[in-house]
């Protein structure tokens, strides 16, 4: 297949214009990032974003991995000396992998099959004999084949229909035709193998289980087959047998003599003993295939949301991380995040040094000038906020805030934060760790691997290769998105900005310690192996505020510059005062300044970002209380409360209203109108008000409803 075709292959999938995917592709191959194309070269791609661009990549990727298949399958057919120019065709037609191993199968190399021996014992002329269903008798034909080997008619005829089997089962169009009937008719059944009922309580839901392949939604298929995986259930994806054989007749059957008899009896065995595990073992794959996919854009969908959290940015902040008999671990960080000081207080039981812990924290809040508290949201929590809440004097003006702990426990004793904090426990890790998170979510959260951080849908089920891959993509997307502050990043979040990678940004951590900070996004040229294509992915995500441009803090991209200067030129001021002065930035056309290569896509984005240089995209942070309840046995059903949303489902949201156990608001409970997609009504960290329909203290389940709530 010529380039050409895979772009207009690419172009008619995903419905785009040919020149889209070709510029694209031009623009991937050249080592371009997807943040990058999508960002500064919306006039080269007509302003696609970055999940067409993904799109245009993927399906670049898997053309050639069919072409590269294709290439196989040909080769091995010549070699076999059987390729005919109609079976060539037809390989080069396929536009699947699928198509194309069903043209192969015939000419796979196997091993010894029943159909081989058959073949060996020379009875493949009856095999055709039947396969034409002449009127006459098949046992007379059969005699004819009476060897050593075969002693009988119905020796001859068996091995007949054997290899008559296997030539069903390798026959492309019954192979589709079976296709089409599983993916319209196929049943998954689950049942409990003998003896496993008591071990495998919590899938008793599947213990007799069965429903329409397409229509099971992931949760419930990943559910099963981890189930299946721990021994507990059986699973099962067929069709029904009258069905099947109604595909293979309509093809191989062409009368109702005896020789037609065969046929069927061939037909009926190689349904069962070929096509039926060959079909669900294909269904299987597919259907799992598919579930992930499902389960994995949630999960990508919740750390996008997570990522982008609300910061509250450079803020003294004291951060708690509460417990109750070894104590909550204090920690005092500056502005940037730094670590001042750490303590330990036991406002709780069984020490109760109530005063002694109010003292130490009047203490430390007035000492570091502290202007917000964050509480971790674990153990102790509530009773730690009820604590700092009564003895915080409101007229403070310090804002307290509880933070999710999700994932800080595998921070604290990773190799990142040995290397941050050599001289401190896990405990003050944790508790440092609580504190940026509020100061800002995604400078912390990209220190801790994704599927950590517990916001997916059986994420330990899916494909972990794809799993992987996707939420990298979610955090490159987002770093690049926010931008990045250069003279105060992680070498962690600076990994992620689009050109850079672990090396290039260590390089920079290291240029920065001995320099001291960036003061133009120029001299970032100077880091050691920024050569110009890095500096060209890098260098719009990179920010550097108080530099002698003002651009540098911006997202106007170095290359862009000399258009801004011009404006300015123009309009007989400096920079600085274009960036401050809104009236003068009214008197700008950016139609005026439209070139072969800066179109007014570019132009109308420089535009945007003169008018907030730098600003964060997030939204701001947003204080928050439950209600006076604190334990499942003071939630009483009829109850509305305030909650936070802590996960989002295919099936509903769950949502934290202050007990130690979270709520779930069924899909079917979340809006006064049908809701396909519960990530279309609620975000992760949404402050809702939620009703109390049902508690179940044994089984530690809270069902909540949002309908008839703002």
């Amino acid at each position: 297949m010529e380039p050409s075709r895979h772009i207009k292959t690419i172009a008619q999938k995903l419905q785009l214009h040919d020149w889209q995917v070709e510029s694209t592709i031009r623009l991937l191959d050249d080592g371009s990032t997807i943040p990058f194309i999508s960002r500064y070269r919306k006039e080269v791609t007509g302003s696609l974003n970055e999940v067409q661009i993904a799109e245009i990549r993927d399906e670049y990727e898997r053309l050639k991995e069919l072409e590269k298949r294709r290439e196989a399958v040909i080769k091995s057919i010549e070699e076999q000396e059987k390729m005919t120019p109609e079976l060539l065709d037809k390989l080069n037609r396929a536009l699947t992998i699928t198509e194309l191993e069903d043209l192969y199968l015939p000419y796979r190399p196997k091993r010894r099959t029943r159909a081989t021996i058959a073949r060996e014992k020379g009875l493949e002329p009856l095999a055709h004999w039947l396969l034409k269903q002449f009127p006459e008798s098949p046992d007379d034909e059969a005699e004819k084949y009476l060897t050593d080997d075969v002693e009988s008619t119905d020796d001859a005829l068996a091995g007949a229909r054997d290899i008559i089997a296997e030539t069903i089962n390798e026959n492309e169009p019954v192979r589709s035709g079976m296709r089409r009937l599983f993916d319209k008719e196929a049943v998954i059944t689950s049942k409990v193998v003998k003896g496993k009922e008591i071990e495998g309580a919590k899938y008793s839901d599947y213990f007799e289980w069965s429903e329409s392949l397409r229509k099971c939604p992931s949760h419930r298929l990943l559910a099963m087959r981890r189930g299946e995986d721990e021994g507990i259930l059986k699973v099962t994806v067929t069709v029904g047998e009258e069905e099947a054989l109604s595909v293979i007749g309509k093809l191989f059957v062409k009368g109702n003599n005896a020789a037609s008899q065969q046929i069927k009896m061939a037909a009926a065995d190689s349904w069962d003993r070929l096509l039926a595990p060959s079909m669900e073992t294909e269904f299987r794959k597919i259907s799992k295939e598919k579930a992930d996919d499902e389960a994995i854009k949630v999960f990508a969908d919740n750390l996008r949301q997570l990522l982008l959290a609300s910061p509250l940015g450079e803020k003294s902040v004291l951060a708690l991380d509460p417990g109750y008999r070894t104590g909550c671990k204090v920690v005092c960080l500056d502005k940037q995040g730094t670590l001042l000081c750490n303590d330990t207080i036991y406002p709780h039981p069984p020490q109760n040094e109530t005063a002694k812990s109010v003292s130490k924290l009047l203490e430390l809040t007035d000492k570091y000038h502290i202007e917000a508290i964050a509480i971790g949201n674990g153990t102790a929590s509530r009773e730690t906020e009820d604590f700092v809440r009564r003895y915080i004097p409101s007229v403070s003006g310090i804002k307290i805030f509880v933070v999710s702990e999700a994932g800080a426990s595998v921070y604290s004793a990773s190799k990142t934060a040995r290397e941050e904090f050599p001289d401190h426990d896990v405990t003050v890790r944790g508790a440092v760790s609580i504190g940026r998170r509020l100061m800002d979510p995604l400078a912390e959260l990209v220190k801790i691997e994704p599927k950590s951080i517990g916001v997916g849908q059986y994420q330990h089920d899916v494909d972990q290769t794809r799993l992987h891959n996707s939420l990298d993509e979610v955090v490159i997307s987002c770093v690049n998105a926010v931008g990045v502050e250069v003279n105060t990043a992680s070498p962690h979040l600076l990994t992620y900005v689009s050109g850079l990678g672990p090396q290039l940004a260590q390089n920079i951590i290291e240029y920065r310690t001995q320099n001291g900070p960036f003061r133009s996004r120029k001299e970032l040229m100077k880091v050691k192996r920024m050569g110009d294509k890095a500096f060209e992915q890098c260098a719009g995500f990179l920010r550097i505020r108080h530099a002698e441009n003002p651009l540098d803090a911006s997202a106007v991209h170095p290359e862009s510059y000399n258009i801004v200067e011009k404006m300015a030129s123009d309009l007989g001021c400096s920079l600085k005062e274009l960036v401050s002065d809104a009236e003068k930035r009214k008197n700008i056309r950016p139609e005026k300044y439209v070139t072969t290569t800066v179109g007014l896509p570019t132009l109308k984005d420089i535009m945007q970002e003169l008018a907030k240089p730098g600003r964060d995209p997030r939204s701001e942070i947003k204080e928050f209380s439950f209600a006076d309840i604190r334990s499942m046995e003071d939630v009483k059903e009829g109850m509305v409360v305030p909650g936070i949303v802590t996960n989002i489902t295919k099936f509903g949201a769950f949502v934290d209203i202050g007990v130690k156990q979270d709520g779930l608001v069924h899909i079917s409970h979340m809006a006064d109108r049908y809701v396909e997609d519960p990530s279309k009504v609620v975000k992760l960290h949404q402050h809702v008000m939620v009703k109390v329909i049902g508690v179940d203290l044994q089984r530690k389940r809270i069902q909540l409803s949002m309908k008839g709530l703002k």
